[in-house]
């Protein structure tokens, strides 16, 4: 289990907000990824599970990991209410290591940002590993030029190159890729990428 960090300070907090003020609803990032998720889902960093909802009720299996204490609380007892195929467990996603696994569909909105950056890339590099030849990886990151770094808090973190998430799915058939900003308070960006891609039947040698 992962240990309490800023972020995931952040995050809970933020879930437990969310949670009181019923807002529930998808965000732009996972309303992008939902098309493309079948079979047996992987979703890291699943957050509320909002999108490990939506998939289930279309006919996916998920399993859902995410480092905050609500958040999987909140998924795994509306899981168990709606009979929905979703197995929630909190898990330090820093060590989270699938990738002698196979799944359709891997995951990972807003996640590996919130590693130092050598853990991060090593992250990434098993979650697309976990991605059957022919399943989808949907993978979104902040990137350079992000100037609100409140949701760190304090901690080490990873702000990608503004070409480093497309460059990762090299070889890859990219089904969506978007880079978007928001604005955040006092003037600061969030900016962010994200890759939508499907993993080759064969890699090149």
């Amino acid at each position: 289990m992962e240990a309490i960090t800023g972020s995931v300070r952040f995050f809970d907090a933020q879930f437990r907000r969310q949670l009181r003020d019923a807002d529930l609803a998808l965000n732009p990032f996972e309303r992008a990824a939902l098309p493309h998720l079948r079979g047996h889902v992987l979703d890291a960093g699943c957050g509320l599970g909002n999108l490990a909802v939506a998939a289930a009720q279309a006919g996916c299996s998920v399993w859902a990991l995410d480092a905050s204490p609500a958040a999987i609380a909140h998924l795994a007892a509306l899981a168990a209410a709606h009979g929905l195929p979703i197995r929630a467990e909190q898990a330090d996603l820093r060590e989270l290591d699938p990738s002698a696994a196979a799944f359709d569909a891997v995951v990972a909105i807003g996640l590996v940002m919130y590693f130092d950056c050598p853990t991060a890339h090593r992250q990434l590099g098993r979650l697309q590993a976990a991605v059957r030849p022919g399943g989808v990886a949907a993978i979104n990151v902040l990137i350079e030029g992000t100037t609100f770094l409140d949701v760190f808090g304090g901690d080490p973190y990873c702000l990608f190159g503004r070409d480093a998430l497309e460059r990762a799915f090299e070889g890859w058939q990219v089904l969506e890729q978007r880079r978007d900003d928001f604005d955040a308070p006092d003037g600061r960006l969030k900016r962010f990428s994200t890759v939508i891609a499907r993993r080759p039947l064969q890699l090149g040698p």
